[in-house]
């Protein structure tokens, strides 16, 4: 069982929760300590004066901010240890939003954020049910170790969740740190839309996040096991694959959606064939509603009292897991892979909204 790494009290407006804070996510890579080659002695790193050479006791150690080269503003541990937010005591939630709005890319890592108090258990299962039907996240801001965190706190699986996200000035900008992106483009042949769009529903499965590993750590824990029982394992790094050319295109993707449709069975291939074309149909259908169950909330008050159709709001909630991913997958959506259901429906709205700018820092 994890160990909570902060408690405190959620609030917003006059109600508070106590709360504690836990990880979500555990890293499993194999870690290595550093030895001399040909022995067994450890390698040690230490802090050491670059013009002298000589060793440098870690109380005599400042930071240094550089404004030319050689050229310094020393700062103080102490003087930085003033400014320092400390640790927060309260998640003050200051608003909430709709998650649809929040790019995933501001997401950075997740918490949960679980009852401290058995007596308080129905506020905290109140919030986790008002923020399931309410499709919005409580943004607040609070420090931990001594940093400040923007944070985002929803409801899944009957729980609540934490995400500290990136401030908006630390987001890149891809049309400048992306080489050579090539603009957005809608003349496609038919052939080539159509046939990708097959091959991708043919290759399209149900998320199970069980089905994949991490196969390079796989790999090195093999090979710990192989030598330490004085075993070689021979290593093979494959080939690299061609770069597609732009005059094979539709024939590359029509022989990759043969070969897909062979591994799900040749007997079935032109009724999966069909069945794509039919399912491709379906699913810009879908996307059309999802587009107009997207628009913005305010700006459909605006043209009727109804904030969204029912029958579009229906549509997806009434879609199994499954389906809101393929639907997701076709339409590009981003970090899919790691979404709840909920979230799912919530990025199949936002991605069928007109593409809006994030204002990113340059």
């Amino acid at each position: 069982m994890a160990k909570a790494v902060w408690k405190g009290t959620l609030t917003f407006g006059l109600v508070s929760l106590p709360v504690a804070l836990y990880p979500a996510t555990e890293s499993h890579a194999v870690r290595f300590h550093q030895l001399q080659r040909g022995t067994t002695d450890r390698v040690r790193q230490r802090r050491v004066n670059e013009r002298t050479g000589e060793e440098v006791p870690f109380e005599d150690v400042v930071k240094g901010y550089e404004l030319a080269e050689g050229q310094y503003v020393v700062v103080e541990p102490a003087e930085l240890e003033e400014l320092s937010p400390g640790r927060s005591r309260t998640i003050e939630i200051g608003g909430f939003a709709d998650l649809s709005e929040i790019d995933p890319v501001f997401f950075d890592k997740t918490y949960y954020l679980g009852p401290a108090d058995p007596a308080t258990a129905k506020v905290y299962q109140l919030l986790v049910e008002a923020l399931a039907h309410s499709h919005r996240a409580g943004i607040a801001v609070f420090a931990m170790r001594g940093k400040e965190y923007l944070t985002a706190v929803d409801s899944a699986d009957g729980l609540l969740e934490l995400r500290t996200m990136h401030w908006a000035d630390e987001l890149r900008d891809p049309q400048q740190e992306v080489p050579d992106l090539p603009a957005r483009r809608k003349d496609f042949n038919r052939t080539e839309l159509a046939t990708a769009e097959q091959l991708i529903e043919m290759l399209s499965v149900g998320w199970n996040p069980e089905d994949y590993h991490d196969t390079y750590e796989e790999r090195v824990r093999a090979l710990v096991e192989a030598k330490a029982e004085g075993r070689e394992i021979a290593l093979s790094t494959g080939d690299e694959p061609e770069p597609t050319e732009l005059t094979d295109l539709v024939d590359v993707l029509r022989r990759s959606l043969d070969e897909a449709r062979a591994a799900r069975g040749g007997g079935t291939a032109r009724a999966s064939g069909a069945k794509a074309g039919r399912t491709g149909a379906a699913r810009a259908k879908a996307a059309g509603a999802a587009r107009t169950e997207g628009t913005p909330k305010r700006e459909r008050a605006g043209r009727r009292k109804s904030a969204e159709p029912a029958e579009a709001v229906e549509d997806l909630a009434s879609l199994s897991k499954t389906e809101l991913y393929r639907r997701a997958a076709a339409l590009g959506v981003p970090h899919r892979s790691t979404m709840t259901r909920d979230q799912l429906q919530y990025a199949l709205k936002a991605a069928a909204r007109p593409h809006r700018k994030l204002g990113r820092a340059s």
